[in-house]
């Protein structure tokens, strides 16, 4: 059976969130979900979440599951809101443990992620499936752009993350903690043995020379046009075209306040005494 799927961009971050139902059952999964953030006049609100949950009341959609492909470091996730609106359990990689033993030093978040902690309902590993009504998400581990990097298979259609972009804008980078490049390349390889056919759905689109929204292709046209990881590049020529181009990159303008909630969920920072919530950004002292 065919998923339906509905696409939604979130321009402040160039995300795309999906909402894929199950056309006889009603119930549907959310993947990537964001909330929106204005840094300068620090302010989250969740008017592009609202339009996830408009769109399921309107189609009168029943959500099973919030599922994320890994703990994003450019937008702050609505998981644990859209949750708290529609019910549902979160999934991500098993592999977030990795992710959240990073950051709790870099953010002293240790009281918030204390073992036993549970803010993820379902830790996923490669060989997991999970049932939304008639469809089977099958989940597959593409680590490389970050430890906890998954994608979710449903029939011919996969959820990609940040494993590759449309291939005008070639691959993820691989230099945040625990990012390699020769586990993305052994990643994309494992995409592009699903099969020329099967649609590959990405989750970002930086929209390259001003072109039109983009956000899916097959794994033929990635393995034909990709610019950095197309079918006969090597595994040491990626590496040095990747890790070239991630020496040139910036830290995302959001990485800190994204990752203090997204290794818990898209949960906020706790409250200090005076009831007011904090993100931290650590500072390096010359």
């Amino acid at each position: 059976m065919n998923p339906d799927i509905k696409a939604f961009f979130h321009q402040a971050s160039f995300t795309l969130t999906y909402v894929v139902s199950c056309p006889q059952t009603r119930e549907c999964v959310i993947i990537d979900p964001a909330l929106d953030f204005d840094p300068v006049a620090c302010e989250i609100s969740s008017k592009f979440s609202d339009e996830l949950i408009q769109y399921i009341s309107d189609n009168k959609l029943t959500l099973t599951y919030i599922l994320e492909t890994h703990a994003h470091a450019d937008h702050i996730s609505s998981a644990s809101y859209l949750k708290s609106k529609l019910g549902g359990e979160i999934g991500i990689s098993d592999n977030i443990k990795r992710t959240q033993s990073t950051f709790k030093v870099i953010f002293n978040m240790a009281k918030q992620l204390n073992e036993g902690t549970q803010h993820f309902d379902h830790l996923l590993q490669e060989g997991d499936s999970l049932s939304v009504g008639k469809l089977a998400i099958n989940i597959l581990e593409t680590p490389g752009h970050t430890p906890d990097s998954i994608t979710f298979v449903i029939g011919e259609h996969a959820f990609i993350g940040d494993t590759l972009f449309m291939p005008d804008s070639g691959s993820a980078r691989c230099d945040f903690p625990g990012g390699d490049a020769r586990l993305l390349y052994s990643s994309i390889q494992k995409l592009y043995a699903l099969g020329d056919d099967t649609r590959l759905y990405m989750c970002h689109d930086y929209q390259p020379q001003g072109r039109a929204l983009a956000y899916q292709c097959t794994v033929a046209e990635q393995k034909q046009q990709n610019i950095q990881v197309r079918e006969g590049i090597a595994e040491h020529e990626y590496v040095k075209i990747r890790e070239q181009r991630d020496a040139t990159l910036t830290n995302p303008k959001l990485i800190f306040p994204s990752l203090q909630c997204n290794i818990q969920a898209g949960k906020l920072p706790m409250p200090e005494d005076n009831g007011q919530v904090y993100f931290k950004l650590p500072v390096k002292v010359a």
